[in-house]
């Protein structure tokens, strides 16, 4: 294609995370780029995923420790509103002026792919030369019978709700579901928590039980290894949630956690060759290049796992390959956190499960900080490889996802335990459970023969070099 001023280099269809900074990016590139969204700017995290329901999680926590000392219950007004705050105030970051004062044009519509280098926005044509798939994904909602009649929410439209559910039957046991589960009893919802395997399945499960205790401590009812079979909808409103194996649960509301589909349909992808997956995902490479060259993908659309923080790098890495050429690559090493409290966060290997491998877990009831806090229901676990490279592990406790920070850099870097244990930590914090992880793992080397005899033997003639000396 010739170059033409009515030609931009770079198209990019979401505006969610991975399209702001996939546009941010190629325009600080000095790419011209424009930027395609249907609806809002911001995307999901802004408006229905991290920003409202993090703050739906602090909320809820201030209101549990109220209704403790005064018995009363949350003001569910108030907890909109300070969820409406928190969209507001980080709203402007997202917004279409912000992009454009980046040098990013910004048009509102439905975008649709007509060929190679041609879309239609709208009716209004719009000529390219490379493309940014970021489309984001929606929720789920499963073909369970009488579903469909009943009062039902998913985690985009439960902040639609202007009252507090007395009773809420959640779909899922997902980091979603037991993040919602757990805030909305805290508020004074009576919550049933409906787990077809169990909750946080991809976790350790040592993990994932501390996290089902502490649900259960807040009053939410875990129902594990039957799933949801049935809906009934009564003549006022409510409904009865029917389990596979025969109980059944009262709802005002179901919220439906149930994952999540990659949205593609109506984007034309047929008309240009891009390859999806069965499940719906655009197949991508470690580059985020499609199956056709000249278009790409980023975030949740793609199969790699729908965390924020990966569909931003995601975006910068599709948008500097597209406009520079270059090949730049993802990492493999993607932390993850699930913000119930306490959090559970992870990244890497989580469990022993290869040859030579090896944990070493500290509870954190030897954990100084959590003592003092008294919040000692936590641990901190490493899986390390037989040179005692560290691999990953999980967090179990209050700002996990902080202390993952450090065990994702050791992972991402290759660091050995005797690295770690060898960097000089601030006392007390609950930081102190992954060093001594480390710890422990470096100072059990020492348990082997070989090692054992060579510190004898330097022990021996460290004494002698003393003795020496003092002669």
């Amino acid at each position: 294609m010739e170059p033409h001023e009515d030609v931009f280099d770079l198209l990019v269809v979401g505006g969610g995370t991975a399209g702001i900074v996939g546009a941010r990016t190629a325009a600080g590139l000095g790419a011209r780029t424009v930027l395609v969204e249907r609806s809002r700017t911001g995307g999901d995290c802004l408006w229905t995923g991290c920003v409202p329901s993090k703050t739906l999680l602090s909320a809820a926590k201030t209101a549990a420790a109220e209704r403790s000392l005064t018995g009363r219950g949350a003001d569910f007004a108030a907890v909109r509103a300070r969820v409406a705050g928190a969209i507001a105030t980080i709203e402007p970051d997202d917004s279409p002026q912000s992009l454009e004062d980046a040098g990013v044009t910004v048009l509102s519509g439905t975008a649709r792919f007509t060929a190679p280098g041609a879309a239609d926005v709208d009716g209004r044509p719009v000529r390219f030369r490379q493309a940014l798939i970021a489309t984001g994904s929606t929720p789920t909602v499963p073909g369970i019978p009488g579903l469909q009649d009943a009062r039902t929410v998913t985690s985009e439209t439960v902040w639609d709700l202007e009252m507090l559910p007395g009773r809420l039957v959640v779909v899922g046991g997902g980091p979603i579901g037991c993040e919602l589960g757990q805030a909305f009893a805290r508020l004074g919802s009576d919550v049933t928590l409906i787990a077809r395997s169990g909750i946080l399945t991809k976790e350790d499960r040592d993990a994932a039980a501390l996290v089902r205790e502490s649900l259960a401590s807040d009053g939410v009812r875990v129902v594990e290894g039957a799933g949801a079979e049935h809906v009934s909808t009564h003549e006022d409103g409510s409904s009865t949630v029917r389990t596979s194996d025969g109980q059944a649960f009262a709802a005002d509301v179901v919220l439906v956690a149930a994952g999540r589909t990659a949205r593609t349909e109506g984007l034309g992808l047929e008309a240009v060759g891009v390859a999806c997956d069965d499940s719906g995902h655009v197949v991508v490479d470690a580059r985020m290049r499609t199956s056709q060259p000249t278009f790409w993908a980023a975030g949740d659309v793609t199969p790699h796992p729908e965390f924020t923080h990966l569909a931003g790098v995601h975006g910068s890495t599709a948008a500097s390959n597209a406009v520079l050429g270059l090949r730049r690559s993802v990492s493999r090493t993607v932390p993850r956190v699930t913000y119930t409290s306490p959090e559970l966060a992870a990244v890497g290997v989580t469990e022993a499960s290869g040859k030579g491998h090896t944990t070493s877990t500290i509870q954190h009831e030897a954990t100084d900080r959590a003592v003092t806090e008294e919040r000692t229901a936590g641990m901190t676990r490493i899986v390390v490889d037989k040179h005692g490279r560290i691999l990953g592990g999980t967090v179990v406790g209050p700002r996990a996802g902080e202390s993952l920070a450090e065990l994702t850099l050791a992972v991402e870097q290759g660091l050995r335990t005797r690295d770690l244990a060898a960097v000089t930590h601030p006392y007390p914090t609950y930081n102190d459970a992954l060093w001594n992880a480390a710890i422990a793992h470096a100072r059990g080397g020492l348990d082997s023969p070989v090692v054992g005899a060579a510190v004898r033997v330097l022990l021996r003639v460290n004494r002698w070099r003393v003795q020496r000396s003092n002669r």
